[in-house]
């Protein structure tokens, strides 16, 4: 048994993105005529020209355009509107499928009990959570290490088990979440510093938070925050300020991953 559902974007109570639509959309841009692409879906070419009408008066911008003339007569194409568009939902729609296949492997169907549902509503206190694209994974039968780029341009490395780069799936080319404590974050001002911690990011110092004993750190790593706990002596003894000019190093099996 599994759980299955459609994914609707609605607006207001009317429907106005969902699963024909798009395929018809896609059947567009394959073809380049709506009477073609039509058949594809299937639909009649009056309900295809409904559709696109329908969708035409909720967006912006139209989906689809005529094209006049040509070797083939003219015919239909999207619109760079209508291209996000599809592509927008394709994203959404495999995530949706992602999370309805993991509830379904979670849940208890001969009890009907969903009692590890609420692992999905779990907020980790793990102060730093960065976007990152993996960009290659090296395995061997215990360990695997990742190097996955963030948005910033630096790679960070993380080192993890083979086992958890299988549980969770992830190969080159997919997004993730790195994840790191606060507390795993070293502070160098030392900007040509030479440690054997894998992960050396260089930014600005933006926020510095004081108490009595520990002090948290923001630095702006190219757009990235990362967050830093250290004590408030060290803050004096490296004699930090804001705006001045730092290294964030973390070690690479400090580095959690997340999809």
């Amino acid at each position: 048994m599994k759980f299955l559902s459609e994914l609707v974007l609605m607006d207001g109570e009317s429907s106005f993105l969902l699963q024909k639509r798009v395929a018809l959309l896609s059947a567009i841009e394959e073809v380049g005529s709506l009477s073609r692409a039509a058949k594809m879906v299937p639909l009649s070419y009056k309900g295809a020209w409904d559709m696109i009408d329908s969708m035409n008066n909720f967006c912006p911008s139209p989906v689809v355009e005529k094209v006049t003339g040509g070797v083939g007569g003219g015919g239909t194409k999207l619109t760079e509107y209508g291209k996000n568009l599809v592509k927008t939902y394709e994203v959404i729609y495999k995530e949706h499928q992602k999370f309805l296949e993991t509830i379904s492997h979670v849940t208890d169907f001969e009890s009907g009990s969903l009692k590890f549902f609420r692992r999905f509503n779990m907020q980790i206190s793990a102060r730093n959570q960065l976007v990152a694209t993996i960009q290659t994974i090296q395995s061997d039968k215990v360990n695997a290490t990742l190097h996955m780029k963030l948005k910033s341009g630096y790679v960070m490395t993380s080192v993890i088990t083979a086992g958890a780069v299988e549980n969770l799936g992830v190969k080159v080319g997919d997004e993730v979440i790195v994840i790191f404590k606060s507390n795993s974050v070293l502070l160098s001002t030392d900007m040509d510093v030479k440690l054997s911690a894998m992960n050396k990011l260089s930014g600005v110092v933006e926020k510095i938070y004081l108490s009595e004993i520990n002090c948290e750190v923001v630095v702006n790593v190219g757009g990235d925050h990362i967050a830093s706990v250290v004590t408030k002596s060290a803050i004096e003894a490296l004699d930090i300020k804001v705006g001045d000019n730092i290294n964030a190093i973390i070690k690479s099996s400090d580095v959690m991953i997340g999809k």
